[in-house]
């Protein structure tokens, strides 16, 4: 069998739709797995769903709406008859949110995000489904929470693979086409759980490692793996064939075009991953597997914006140390910020952090009592994979560089 998996841009709309079908007439879709995601922007438009559930309940009705508005504008373009079944298949999912956030009682804002956001999932893969079998492509609609089991840590929750591996291989059929989500799990309690953000490309694999399968294909709106991302580099190269080292690395780093979790299970059974275009099917695209490919000539640059810099040193000019350190780190776990760089000397501590969970206030508020705190937000953090001194200097020009890091592969700059 093998794994597909089509992210937001790929199912945007009702001819972005058409091209997936596309796709699959061209390469096959006998004996496959399809993993999608939400169509488009559905996550962010149901992230804001569920800020309005916490700031402004009197906003959730116009929010939700959008949402709706969106979904049936593609279903209207893809399905003629008003009355096809599918229109109310999916409007019982939206009232199923509504549901949710009518007789909710939890106050906890990951939970709440996890049992919201996931319909964007549920509804784009109901319509996919149910079109390719309106155009005669025979296919079966998986629920993906009854396949991957979790824990309940919400919004990042982590794989239960025994349970999952026992799931998977009870509930899927793998002689047909088989359509499901990305992103989701549940919990023992059935909860809807997710397996953080753009976590699509991990389902993908979660699976791929469960049924054995072949390979798997991620269709991306551009060519395969590139050495710079084109939104952020003008000029960029094909890299045809990488090791699972070399994408490990430029996943961990922040390479977007793969999910940093998506090659461990892929590498513990050897399982190629294919990253191609789903415009240009038939073009090679990017191979990543068990040793092949040769360490990239061309150095690779990955910037991720909107981090945090934090300076840290003792008020008393003491040694920061271990105790320190290991302090430091807990308070970075409990407000669920993740280091991507750390710089230190004797007496001062530096930090490159994300903070999507947004803990970075109370996690000042703590270190400020045992530390002098300079913070700088908004920085980008850049890193050169196979770097030489030409590509450093073109990420230097004209930008303040606060903190510089080498290594013999790599280089990482934080940059205002």
């Amino acid at each position: 069998m093998r794994v597909f998996k089509f992210g937001g841009a790929s199912v945007k709309d009702a001819d972005a739709v058409r091209n997936v079908v596309k796709v699959l007439q061209e390469v096959g879709h006998k004996d496959t797995l399809v993993v999608i995601s939400a169509m488009g922007k559905t996550t962010n438009a149901m992230e804001i769903v569920v800020e309005s559930y916490f700031k402004d309940k009197s906003s959730i009705s116009s929010a939700l709406q959008e949402v709706i508005d969106y979904h049936n504008g593609i279903l209207s373009n893809l399905f003629e008859n008003p009355k096809h079944p599918i229109y109310d298949r999916v409007k019982l999912l939206f009232e199923e949110v509504k549901g949710f956030l009518t007789w909710n009682k939890s106050p906890k804002y990951a939970f709440v995000y996890d049992q919201v956001v996931g319909y964007g999932e549920l509804v784009s893969t109901t319509i996919i489904s149910a079109y390719l079998n309106e155009i005669g492509i025979s296919n079966t609609w998986l629920d993906v929470r009854n396949l991957i089991k979790t824990d309940n840590n919400y919004r990042d929750a982590q794989i239960n693979w025994d349970r999952t591996q026992a799931e998977v291989s009870a509930r899927v059929d793998m002689s047909k086409l088989n359509i499901t989500q990305g992103f989701l799990g549940s919990d023992d309690n059935n909860f809807t759980t997710t397996l953080g953000r753009e976590g699509s490309d991990y389902t993908a694999a979660i699976l791929a490692y469960c049924l054995n399968a072949e390979s798997v294909t991620i269709w991306k709106d551009v060519p395969g793996v590139l050495n710079a991302d084109p939104r952020n580099f003008k000029e960029t190269l094909l890299l045809e064939q990488i090791s699972y080292r070399e994408a490990i690395e430029l996943a961990f780093y922040g390479a977007s075009v793969i999910h940093p979790k998506t090659l461990q299970p892929l590498q513990r059974k050897e399982i190629p991953l294919h990253v191609k275009s789903f415009l240009n099917p038939k073009d090679m695209g990017t191979t990543v597997g068990k040793g092949i490919g040769i360490v990239p000539k061309t150095p690779c640059f990955i910037v991720k914006k909107n981090q945090v810099l934090l300076k840290l040193s003792s008020l008393d000019f003491s040694f920061i140390v271990e105790d320190n350190i290991s302090e430091i780190f807990k308070l970075f776990h409990h407000h669920r910020l993740k280091v991507d760089l750390i710089q230190n000397s004797a007496i001062s501590f530096s930090v490159c952090l994300d903070n999507k969970f947004n803990g970075l206030q109370p996690l000042l508020e703590e270190l400020k009592k045992k530390f002098k705190v300079v913070c700088h937000e908004d920085v980008a953090l850049y890193t050169i994979r196979h770097f030489d001194d030409n590509a450093v200097k073109s990420l230097q020009n004209g930008k303040s560089v606060l903190v510089e890091q080498r290594g013999k592969e790599t280089v990482q700059l934080v940059v205002k």
